[in-house]
């Protein structure tokens, strides 16, 4: 009956590079049930972060980013020989049972995430999490606006007063009104990355009796991201 499996042979063409994008499934909802702070709650990004740690521990992608509920995976070696119908699964059911396990309360209903495989070549990798990190600043401004708004007129003023403004608008009724979203953390502005970094470590070689410098890397998350260029990349080893 193996036969009747749709796609199970469907893989992504070996030597390629993916970007894997995990959204959360009506995530909207689930902060309500978890009355998350607003615009931002500390509690959700620390899990969104640990969750980000784990699929670079489990599946070892060259980069991993987040913000929102949203999650890209930038992929040099494919998991599962690049078989995308368990690409897509496994990742995405292990990425819900992480946000479960790391959030450790009770759910109203389980969490879920779906996912897309987007197959990338080197050049635009960096055009894809520019386009991400982009969007990432627009929800930081688009939160802090709606948040104030609500903070002074009813939740259909507010999102009829929103909808009439464009960035700069908000960010000018923002700055008006004493919240200078420059000030405001790094992470908030161009999210979070998950990536390797080599520590410099200084030992005594006693065969050659003088010290000698080795390099050792460990999973690093990086809450003080700078905007994203060729050069980040390129020292983290994604191009």
């Amino acid at each position: 009956m193996k036969e009747y499996e749709v796609y199970s042979s469907l893989r992504v063409p070996k030597n390629s590079k993916i970007i894997m994008r995990l959204d959360g499934r009506s995530f909207h909802n689930l902060a309500r049930d978890l009355e998350l702070t607003k615009p931002y709650d500390e509690d959700f990004y620390k899990v969104m972060s640990e969750v980000c740690s784990d699929l670079f521990k489990e599946f070892s992608p060259l980069f991993a980013y987040t913000f929102s509920d949203e999650i890209s995976l930038l992929f040099d070696k494919l998991p599962f020989d690049g078989r995308i119908e368990k690409i897509n699964s496994v990742i995405a059911s292990f990425t819900s049972s992480s946000f479960v396990i790391n959030y450790n309360c009770q759910f109203k209903k389980p969490p879920a995430f779906d996912s897309r495989i987007i197959p990338i070549n080197g050049s635009d990798i960096l055009k894809y999490f520019k386009w991400r990190q982009d969007e990432c600043w627009r929800n930081c401004v688009n939160s802090h606006g709606i948040s104030f708004l609500k903070s002074k007129y009813s939740n259909s003023e507010a999102n009829d007063k929103i909808n009439g403004m464009n960035l700069s608008d908000i960010h000018e009724m923002l700055f008006e009104n004493g919240i200078n979203l420059n000030d405001i953390e790094t992470y908030k502005k161009r999210g979070i990355g998950v990536y390797r970094k080599n520590n410099k470590i200084i030992g005594f070689n006693k065969k050659e009796n003088k010290n000698q410098t080795s390099y050792r890397s460990h999973v690093f998350t990086d809450w003080q991201l700078p905007k994203f260029c060729e050069d980040f990349f390129k020292d983290i080893g994604a191009i």
